[in-house]
């Protein structure tokens, strides 16, 4: 019986989280980069119980949904991370191995992965192929990934847009908001934007094409600094923070108006959350508020890559994000989501090779 040629080894480094939080927002020493070993660039045999891919992560995604995933709750959507297993995510990574036929080393994919240099997916039919293109591939984390995905699919089904609408969104110049902002633009809308920086603000405005944008944190009476901007009501809302800006929204949209519930990152970290105050305010107006997650609307995939794609090319629609480099990065680039460090998507560069 001719003898298998031994794989070559790498290092394998690693994120993992220390133990559960709860209560506060995340800190950089909840979670620690360690050596997880040396790995053979092969898969195992018998390492799964199905066909099974080997990657070498190229980028990572830092998304606010994981900060749910740190505390010890099972009721979500989506399980929690277990206190010293290594961090998942939305990664782009290059197939090293393989002994599923629908992947070849050399295939560039998206989908979930580990924190850490190279990873063994043992459900690689929930990977996705990428073809390379004049499209950046971080962008398939970004603009043409979930946080574009679900920018899409909450404007164009749950608010469901008539041109000429008056169309809010907060937390703008992030991976979500940034392109619900320019879609309602190509829709016909009018729309405004908030943001936490002066810095952000004139990128929402002279970047993003906002209509117009304000800083919150410069806004004394969130009520009256919306008023200012929809004296006619919103239409519109596509609330990514909660909080008190939920609030003074709900006293200014227009009857028969929509919120689309993408995110309250104000609230994620809360161990007793802010209630509503103005929730009365569906009732006499007629407001449909509802919220949703993009994995409710994969129907939509594949027009929304050919259509975001199409708008990027024809410069219809620009996209800015934030890069970090190195994995060791990673705790630091996650954090910052929650103080508004991150200037567009915060990515963490793994490898270009």
């Amino acid at each position: 019986m001719e003898q298998q040629e031994a794989a070559p080894m790498a290092r394998n480094r690693k994120v993992v989280l220390r133990e559960y939080i709860t209560g506060r927002p995340p800190r950089e020493d909840d979670m620690v980069l360690v050596d997880g070993g040396t790995v053979a660039l092969r898969v195992p045999e018998g390492a799964a119980p199905a066909p099974a891919v080997l990657v070498k992560n190229l980028y990572l995604s830092c998304d606010p949904y994981m900060r749910g995933r740190m505390r010890d709750f099972h009721g979500s959507y989506i399980p929690p991370f277990q206190p010293g297993s290594v961090i998942e995510g939305l990664g782009v990574a290059r197939v090293v191995d393989s002994t599923h036929p629908g992947f070849s080393a050399g295939d560039i994919v998206s989908g979930m992965t580990g924190w850490e240099e190279y990873s063994l997916i043992d459900r690689p039919q929930q990977l996705s192929k990428i073809q390379q293109s004049d499209i950046p591939l971080s962008y398939h984390l970004g603009l043409l990934g979930m946080p574009g995905f679900t920018a899409y699919a909450g404007f164009y089904e749950i608010c469901s847009p008539k041109k000429g609408e008056f169309v809010f969104v907060s937390a703008a110049s992030g991976a979500v908001g940034q392109i619900v902002g320019q879609l309602a633009k190509l829709h016909g809308c009018y729309v405004v934007g908030s943001a936490g920086t002066n810095q952000k603000v004139e990128l929402l405005k002279d970047k993003f094409g906002f209509d117009a944008a304000f800083n919150y944190k410069e806004e004394p009476d969130l009520t009256a600094a919306l008023k200012r901007f929809f004296p006619e009501g919103i239409d519109i809302y596509f609330e990514n923070v909660g909080g008190p800006m939920l609030d003074a929204v709900l006293l200014n949209m227009r009857t028969h108006g929509r919120i689309a519930v993408c995110g309250m990152v104000s609230q994620n970290a809360l161990a007793d959350p802010v209630g509503i105050h103005n929730i009365y305010c569906l009732v006499p107006k007629r407001i449909r508020m509802q919220g949703f997650i993009q994995s409710d609307h994969l129907h939509m995939f594949p027009q929304f890559v050919s259509d975001m794609a199409k708008h990027y090319r024809d410069g219809k629609i620009v996209y800015v994000e934030d890069m970090s480099i190195g994995l060791e990065n990673a705790p630091a680039a996650f954090v910052g989501l929650f103080s508004g460090k991150n200037v567009g998507k915060q990515v963490v560069c793994v490898s270009q090779e």
